[in-house]
């Protein structure tokens, strides 16, 4: 029987109560069981979870999970948490330097922002319009003790333009799926020579390489609008998205 263990919640796909007592029974350190009733809606992509069983009698969903020494707390029922995205929070982790300024279009609980500023001494713009998100988002920034993060609400597209009249990004990422093109407006607002994007999209299985291709050229329109050209530097396929799909970031740079 697959599972999902998030922080000490277990999510099923399927299972019934009788089933969940003895998982229950049998985790002594799992809280809460929940089984998945539909698929992810909303632009704030929130789960839909039922509880079966739980040993607490409240806040059943919010949970604190542990992974690579950051902490993030969020509600499993409120907040879609990827697990399958772990080796791309390692790599972006891992990218910065000393001094930059990272800008995360859309920062969520923290997936990548708590990273980056733990790992690095990096100033890091979090940006996100979820208010459910950004009070966990809050909370994470406390819980794992980070002094360079600036998390601000609200909608990126309106938020970056102003910010670029202070900062130029030195990195930028735009972690939303299905595509963050409609926000590559902003983007080059705040962008300067040398600046990588790490864009996160859909990519059709079949004929990767003449898509993404065709994908540079479209987002080469919109940076010839700022008298910018970017250059695709590597394409990194993150998981299997559906039978037809795969997520994929493209870690772009704007050209000298």
């Amino acid at each position: 029987m697959k599972y999902q263990q998030i922080g000490n919640i277990l999510i099923f796909n399927k299972i019934n109560k009788k089933e969940a007592k003895k998982f229950l029974k049998k985790f002594p350190y799992i809280k809460t069981i929940c089984v998945r009733t539909g698929k992810i809606k909303s632009q704030f992509r929130q789960p839909q979870l039922k509880v079966l069983i739980s040993r607490v009698k409240s806040k059943k969903t919010e949970t604190i999970h542990h992974e690579s020494g950051i902490f993030y707390k969020f509600d499993v029922k409120k907040i879609m948490f990827a697990k399958g995205n772990i080796n791309e929070r390692h790599r972006i982790a891992k990218i910065a330097k000393k001094s930059e300024i990272i800008v995360d279009m859309f920062a969520g609980i923290g997936y990548f922002s708590l990273p980056l500023a733990k790992c690095t001494e990096t100033k890091v713009y979090a940006i996100e319009l979820n208010p459910r998100a950004y009070y966990y988002l809050l909370e994470n920034i406390k819980l794992n003790k980070l002094k360079n993060i600036k998390a601000i609400k609200g909608n990126c597209s309106k938020i970056v333009p102003k910010l670029a009249k202070q900062v130029k990004a030195d990195r930028i990422l735009m972690g939303l799926l299905p595509s963050p093109y409609r926000y590559l407006n902003a983007a080059f607002q705040i962008a300067k020579k040398k600046t990588k994007i790490y864009y996160s999209c859909l990519i059709e299985k079949k004929n990767k390489k003449r898509r993404i291709n065709n994908l540079i050229k479209k987002i080469n329109l919109i940076a010839s609008k700022y008298k910018l050209k970017i250059k695709l530097l590597r394409a990194v396929k993150v998981k299997s998205y559906s039978p037809a799909f795969d997520h994929y970031v493209l870690d772009l740079q704007i050209k000298l």
